[in-house]
C-alpha cells in the first residue's frame, strides 16, 4: 500500500478538481523504487489487472508490478526554488537516539532518492561517537564508485545537515554485491574498513 502526506493528498485533489470537467478522477502511479511516474487519469483508463487503492476523494491505479515495487512508499509534494512536484520515498527506521534519527531523516529525504536513480539504497546501521555507520544495498552494493559516493556525497551531506556527525563509515562487504551499478576492478579492496 502507498501512503500520502496531507500536502500530497491536497495537491492531487486540486489537480483532479481542475480537470474534473474532462473526466479526470484518479491518479495512476507506475514504476520501481528507483524511478516512478504519476499522472491523472479517467476511470476508463483503469486496466482489468490494476490494483486500486481508494483515497479520500480519488482512486489510485497501480499495475501489479508497480504495486509490488512501491509497496510501503509515501507520496509527498515538495515545493522549492528550483523545482516542485510529487516525489515518492520510503520511510526508514525510527531511532531512539536523536542524532541517529536526524541522520535517518537526511538519508530518507536526500540520499536515498539520489542513489535510487542507480538502483541503490543506503541503510543506517547506527551512530556511535559521532560516526554514522551505513550499509549500501542494491546497485550500490559492490559498486566500483561506492567510495566516491560515500566521501563525495553521503559524508559531505550528512556532515552539513547533521553537525553532530564527524564521520561516516561504510560497513558493506562489497565483494558480495550481486548487481553493482559500476563493476569493481578485480583485486580492489572490498570495503574501506577492510
Amino acid at each position: 500500500m502507498i501512503s500520502f502526506t496531507d500536502v500530497a493528498k491536497d495537491r492531487v485533489l486540486r489537480f483532479i478538481e481542475a480537470q474534473r470537467s474532462q473526466g479526470v478522477t484518479a491518479l495512476r502511479i507506475a514504476g520501481t523504487r528507483a524511478e516512478q511516474r504519476l499522472w491523472l487519469v479517467k476511470p476508463e483508463d483503469k486496466r482489468p489487472d490494476d490494483e486500486v487503492q481508494s483515497e479520500n476523494g480519488f482512486d489510485v491505479y497501480l499495475d501489479k508490478l508497480s504495486a509490488k515495487q512501491l509497496d510501503g512508499a509515501t507520496v509527498d509534494f515538495v515545493e522549492g526554488v528550483m523545482q516542485s512536484g510529487f516525489r515518492l520515498f520510503f520511510v526508514g527506521a525510527t531511532w531512539d537516539d536523536p542524532v541517529a534519527q536526524k541522520v535517518q531523516d537526511v538519508i530518507d529525504r536526500q540520499i536515498n532518492p539520489g542513489v535510487a536513480s542507480h538502483g541503490g539504497a543506503v541503510a543506517l546501521e547506527g551512530v556511535k561517537e559521532g560516526v554514522a555507520y551505513i550499509r549500501f544495498g542494491g546497485g550500490c552494493h559492490g559498486c566500483g564508485a561506492a567510495d566516491l559516493t560515500l566521501k563525495g556525497g553521503i559524508e559531505r551531506i550528512l556532515r552539513e545537515q547533521v553537525p553532530e556527525i564527524v564521520g561516516v563509515q561504510d560497513v558493506t562487504d562489497h565483494s558480495t554485491g550481486e548487481n553493482p551499478y559500476y563493476a569493481r576492478e578485480q583485486g580492489a579492496n572490498s570495503s574501506p574498513l577492510a
